[in-house]
């Protein structure tokens, strides 16, 4: 519920020991082995006992806290060990090692959700596969039943699948994998086929699900990023936002407002007790009407476990009111965690579930002390809110972050801070408009547009903060980094509490400033003075710029696989302005970026080939193109294109008629309508090659076109289908292979960078050295190489 920030007397701890052993023992068992559970769980009734005896007159207080140890203790030993046990020995674990092929009858547990990927070849971005939990009712194997009611994760195709409920049972067939998570799942299943003998869903899930869509649709009225975000602040709904709205949110320390948790049950709950205190209601029926809220509004958002420990914390919250008990969130907060875990063990290892409870005790146990001190240095008591809260979230919770993500946003303080006095009237408005939509969809636009400048000021916060260079710091990734930042933390907070030591802390990090902020802000080592070319490091994919001799324009050619990686880029070289943007071809590592490359910039115009397959690309950029007012342009064979220091020849695809033809398995087909050019840049020629293959190269070849240049762009990501005789045509200084790190395609083949290598090329590759520069150097081109 509604946290008071002031200082309490005292803390009331006596159910703290419980709720840490049920969340410590259940963890330690489902990561380790069942007998964890027993052992931890007999050492807490022990001291319980010890306890129990020696406080039975001493401290009456305490008495109540040692009793729920031992009742902690009992459960831990008894039920939950044996619900631990029986997922570590379910018989279609053993058959998930085996890859067995499975028949279920399964109940879905939690709403789909789905995977986004970027896109490639005829593959489009987004969601292909969608990751369900389901609870086996009953299952076999090669015609034999198998004895299980176990957990299990359904990977299956989207969107086939998308539709499905909490509560619906279904019919799955499928490959048994052993399950990634240390949680009770015992099997993930791989699905490709439908779901079947579908059964009906709850009434209430229908109706949450009408409410979510009614909620998207009076969305419509805003902005595509903003109508996207405005449900996942309200409910967690976050189909339609983008993958860099994701990602920007993510480097900025905001991506906990996409996860309903607390915050949203306190601002619901907190607007529904104001109203009926305005009402004068009193406090029993408030509670009630409170609680009916909270239910629906837990249900509404699908139970995450974030949702539910702040759900049953709020409960405890409105019965003490309902009681007329003084408020308390500590034990609230540690109610909720035993009754949660001990509902469903698995939560003591939800990454969502641990955020949100040490985030909720960071606020309870550090922020109002903070507050007090700074309020007695003369800080206003609204800013040092501001300031502590946000601090005392981060700082709990960053051992956590760091350990699941591998990197910590040094950011998220101030993105928070600036994002905080909106998230309230933005979630409030939010509810209104799910609520409105139901009944009344054209006044639910109202507060929709209502919310949209508070969204629209979340966007931009999480924009900018997350492109202050070194905004992400990388960090080791696992249990073992997780333990480090806990040590950094906690050697932090002791600096900060001793004045000598504070004030040394200070002097270190005045000077850490003096020396990063000139590097990275004021004097920036990219990019690259006199750069000519760059190939951004997008990912498996491609894209270019080329720099014309005005600052901040350049010609793009190629976007990359998904929207985000290439906008980076852009504003990491200053370009602002776009004449034209190439689109070699219509695959969807060559085109999926394209709508952000107008993100804050002018483009004049986007430029094909004679391509027009698959379909659902050229139809995607066309209207991109029509969405922002820009011609689309055909590119013929010998069409030059001039700028102030750039000029670019149109030399291929030399025959594309027996090319026009619907995709075949590999693209390869499409991949020989890549338009090729040759600019001429003052590093010298360079020749950008996009996916042309062996006919295209040969038709090159045959056609005597003069191919040299200082700068090959390697062909199809330095596949192996490339012609020797073409890599040594045009006898390149410098060979750029654009991409991805760890992709499953061979990119690039080994045979190709031995070519390149002897023929005398420098080779570089997006994949190890990031975005890369060509340069001049003394007149001959240089290679530089961001890192990544």
């Amino acid at each position: 519920m509604l946290t008071d920030i002031r200082t309490p007397a005292w803390h009331d701890c006596r159910l703290v020991p419980a709720a840490l052993v049920l969340w410590l023992g259940v963890l330690v068992a489902l990561l380790w082995s069942w007998w964890a559970a027993l052992v931890v769980g007999s050492a807490a009734v022990v001291v319980a006992v010890v306890l129990l005896w020696r406080w039975r007159k001493s401290r009456p207080r305490w008495f109540a806290g040692a009793g729920a140890l031992l009742l902690a203790g009992v459960l831990l030993a008894g039920p939950l060990a044996g619900v631990v046990f029986s997922a570590q020995h379910d018989p279609l674990g053993a058959l998930a090692v085996r890859g067995a092929a499975v028949k279920l009858r399964v109940v879905v547990a939690e709403r789909p959700k789905p995977i986004q990927t970027a896109g490639y070849a005829g593959q489009q971005a987004g969601a292909r596969l969608v990751v369900i939990p389901a609870t086996v009712e009953r299952a076999e194997a090669a015609r034999a039943p198998i004895d299980s009611t176990g957990r299990v994760v359904l990977l299956t195709p989207f969107p086939a699948w998308s539709e499905l409920l909490p509560g619906q049972e279904v019919t799955v067939q499928g490959k048994l994998a052993p399950p990634r998570d240390a949680d009770l799942t015992v099997a993930a299943v791989y699905v490709r086929g439908p779901p079947g003998e579908v059964g009906d869903a709850s009434w209430w899930q229908k109706a949450a699900e009408s409410v979510r869509a009614a909620l998207r649709q009076a969305c419509s009225v805003l902005s595509e990023d903003a109508a996207g975000l405005l449900p996942g602040l309200v409910v967690g709904d976050t189909s339609g936002v983008s993958a860099q709205v994701q990602r920007e949110f993510t480097d900025a320390g905001l991506s906990h407002l996409m996860a309903v948790s607390g915050s949203n049950l306190a601002v619901v709950a907190g607007a529904v007790l104001l109203l009926l205190r305005a009402l004068r209601v009193g406090p029993r029926l408030s509670a009630l009407v409170a609680g009916l809220a909270l239910v629906g509004f837990v249900i509404l958002t699908g139970g995450e476990p974030s949702v539910l420990r702040a759900g049953v914390m709020g409960a405890v919250g409105l019965l003490a009111l309902a009681l007329g008990r003084h408020r308390s969130v500590l034990p609230a907060l540690a109610a909720a965690v035993c009754v949660l875990v001990v509902y469903d063990p698995a939560m003591a290892v939800s990454l969502g579930f641990a955020l949100s409870a040490l985030a909720t005790a960071g606020l309870v146990l550090l922020a109002p002390h903070w507050v007090e001190a700074m309020s007695r240095r003369g800080v206003p008591p609204g800013i040092a809110e501001g300031l502590a809260v946000p601090l005392a979230a981060f700082l709990v919770t960053a051992p956590v972050i760091a350990g699941m993500a591998g990197q910590v946003s040094v950011v998220s303080i101030a993105a928070n801070v600036l994002a905080a006095p909106v998230v309230a009237p933005a979630t409030v408005l939010g509810v209104v408009t799910a609520v409105l939509a139901t009944f009344w969809p054209a006044a639910a636009k109202l507060p929709a547009l209502a919310a949209g400048p508070e969204v629209h000021w979340l966007l931009v916060v999480a924009r900018h903060a997350s492109r202050i260079p070194g905004a992400v710091v990388p960090w080791p990734g696992g249990w073992w980094g997780g333990v480090l930042a806990l040590v950094a933390v906690a050697v932090l907070v002791v600096l900060l509490r001793r004045p000598r030591l504070r004030v040394g802390l200070a002097l270190v990090l005045v000077c850490v400033l003096l020396v990063v902020v000139p590097v990275r802000v004021i004097a920036p080592g990219w990019p690259p003075a006199g750069w000519a070319m760059v190939a951004c490091d997008v990912g498996q994919g491609d894209a270019e710029v080329l720099a014309t001799t005005d600052p901040g324009r350049a010609v793009v050619v190629d976007t990359g696989p998904e929207p985000g990686p290439v906008d980076e880029c852009l504003s990491r070289l200053g370009v602002d302005r776009v004449p034209l943007v190439v689109l070699s071809h219509l695959h969807a590592d060559h085109i999926s970026g394209l709508d952000s490359v107008f993100d804050g910039r002018s483009v004049g115009a986007v430029a094909v080939g004679p391509g027009r397959l698959p379909d659902w690309a050229w139809r995607q950029v066309a209207g991109v193109a029509a969405r922002h007012g820009v011609p689309l342009l055909e590119l013929e064979l010998g069409q030059r294109l001039d700028w102030p220091g750039l000029s670019m020849e149109v030399i291929g695809p030399r025959y594309v008629g027996s090319q026009q033809q619907e995709d075949d398995a590999d693209g390869t087909n499409i991949n020989n309508t890549s338009v090729v050019l040759r600019a001429f840049t003052p590093a010298g020629r360079v020749l950008l090659t996009g996916d042309v293959e062996l006919l295209a190269q040969g038709d090159l070849l045959a056609d005597g076109t003069d191919l040299h240049a200082e700068v090959l762009k390697v062909p199809h990501h330095g596949s192996r289908f490339s012609l020797p005789t073409f890599l040594a045509a045009v006898a390149p200084r410098l060979a750029l292979i654009s991409v991805g790190a760890g992709n499953s395609y061979g990119h690039p083949s080994k045979s190709t960078v031995d070519e390149l290598v002897a023929d005398g090329a420098l080779v570089a590759r997006t994949d190890t050295d990031g975005d890369t520069a060509v340069v001049t150097d003394d007149g001959e081109p240089a290679v530089v190489r961001r890192g990544r």
